[in-house]
């Protein structure tokens, strides 16, 4: 059964959202960044990493086991670049590389996915959790003009 906190969306049954990553980056990601329309508005924005990782369903459109939102990159340091991703009673821990995105064609890069997992406590010592989560951001080249627009968006999903 699907969460929707948000009475406004009429989606036909059985409808399921599940876009690849090509999809998500050039149809949501992208067009968030630029203020764009979306095709849908079934992704909900947060400040990821005010909430605890179990507080995200309920704080979804749409979704069940997998729920996307739109968040404020915040950085750690005003001056510069590392991103800040404490959160409530805990924190979230990149793991393993940045890995690129590619146009279907392969020969454009159009975003970035990484993986995150959320350890409870304060680092180093930080307990790990099952919760994970991927995270979702333009290339350097193109959020540079999305910060020029004052528009510097994250997608995740939990």
């Amino acid at each position: 059964m699907e969460k929707k906190t948000n009475s406004n969306i009429q989606l036909p049954p059985g409808f399921r959202f599940h876009p690849t990553d090509e999809e998500f980056i050039v149809h949501y990601l992208r067009n968030k960044a630029t203020a764009s329309s979306l095709p849908a508005a079934i992704i909900a924005e947060i400040d990821l990493y005010k909430c605890n990782p179990w507080e995200l369903p309920r704080k979804a459109l749409f979704g069940e086991e997998e729920c996307y939102f739109f968040t404020p990159r915040d950085r750690k340091y005003p001056n510069g670049v590392r991103p800040n991703r404490m959160a409530a009673s805990g924190y979230w821990k990149a793991t393993g590389t940045n890995r690129p995105i590619r146009s279907s064609s392969g020969a454009r890069l159009i975003g970035v996915k990484k993986a995150l997992v959320f350890y409870r406590g304060r680092p180093p010592r930080g307990i790990k959790t099952d919760w994970n989560m991927q995270e979702y951001r333009l290339p350097e080249a193109m959020m540079l003009t999305s910060n020029q627009k004052g528009c510097t968006r994250e997608s995740c999903f939990a």
